[in-house]
C-alpha cells in the first residue's frame, strides 16, 4: 500500500468544475463525416493511456487498444465491416431496430472507416496467458472494458478529437485482420479524427436528470 495522491477541492471549486465539465460533455457528438487531416498521434496515445487508468476487476486491466493509421489495413477493415453490416441491414436486425435507426440515416456503407485518419480497435481479454498455469482468469471483463472505452471517448473529446462508436456484429474479422491472439475478442471499433468541413449531426436531445436519476435521501424524495 502507498499513500493516496488526492487533493480535496472546496465546494465552490467543485461547482465551477462540474458546470464546465457538463457543458463540455454536452457538446460531445458522434461524428460520421471525418476530415482526412492527420491527428497528433502522441495526443491519441495519451488518450489511450488515460483509458488504461480505468478501474478493472482485480486490476487485471483486460483490454488492448490497436491504433490503426495504415490505409491498406483500414481498407480491409472497411470491406469486412461492410460485408457484415450488409447482412445486418438486410435481415439480421429487427424491423423495430431498423425503425429506430432511421433518424440517423445510416446504412451498411461505412466510408468513415477509411476517411477517418485513425481507427482504434478495442479488444477485451477474456483471459491472460501464463507460463505456469496456461491461462490466468480475468474478472468483470465486459464491465471493465466498457468503463475504459467511456474514459477513452471522454479523453478524446477533451483533446478536440471526434469519434464514432462502431459495433459491426459479429466482429471476428478484426482479430483476423489485426492478427490478435486467441485470448482477445473484438469489443469496439472507434474511428477518430477532426469533423469534416460542413459536418452535420442528427438533432437529438439527451434525457434530463429527472429521467436518468432516482434520488434516495432522508427526505424521502
Amino acid at each position: 500500500m502507498v499513500p493516496l495522491d488526492f487533493s480535496r477541492l472546496s465546494p465552490e471549486a467543485m461547482e465551477v468544475i462540474s458546470q464546465k465539465m457538463l457543458s463540455r460533455y454536452q457538446s460531445r457528438r458522434t461524428v460520421r463525416h471525418f476530415s482526412e487531416d492527420p491527428l497528433p498521434i502522441a495526443v491519441v496515445e495519451r488518450c489511450i493511456l488515460a483509458a488504461g487508468t480505468a478501474p478493472s476487476g482485480a486490476h487485471k486491466q483486460p483490454w488492448h487498444f490497436c491504433l490503426i493509421t495504415d490505409s491498406v489495413i483500414k481498407n480491409k477493415i472497411r470491406f469486412a465491416a461492410e460485408k457484415e453490416e450488409f447482412q445486418n441491414y438486410h435481415g439480421r436486425m429487427s424491423e423495430r431496430w431498423m425503425e429506430d435507426l432511421k433518424p440517423f440515416d445510416t446504412d451498411h456503407i461505412k466510408p468513415h472507416l477509411e476517411d477517418a485518419p485513425a481507427l482504434i480497435a478495442v479488444f477485451r481479454q477474456a483471459w491472460q496467458p501464463d507460463e505456469v498455469q496456461g491461462k490466468k482468469q480475468n474478472y468483470y471483463v465486459q464491465e471493465s472494458v466498457g468503463i475504459a472505452c467511456g474514459m477513452l471517448l471522454a479523453a478524446l473529446h477533451e483533446c478536440g478529437i471526434s469519434a464514432l462508436t462502431h459495433t459491426p456484429s459479429p466482429m471476428g474479422f478484426l482479430g483476423e485482420i489485426l492478427e490478435r491472439p486467441t485470448e482477445e475478442k473484438a469489443y469496439l471499433l472507434i474511428p477518430i479524427g477532426y469533423p469534416a468541413d460542413g459536418c452535420k449531426v442528427p438533432d437529438i436531445k439527451r434525457k434530463p436528470l429527472s429521467q436518468i436519476q432516482k434520488k434516495y435521501d432522508s427526505k424521502g424524495t
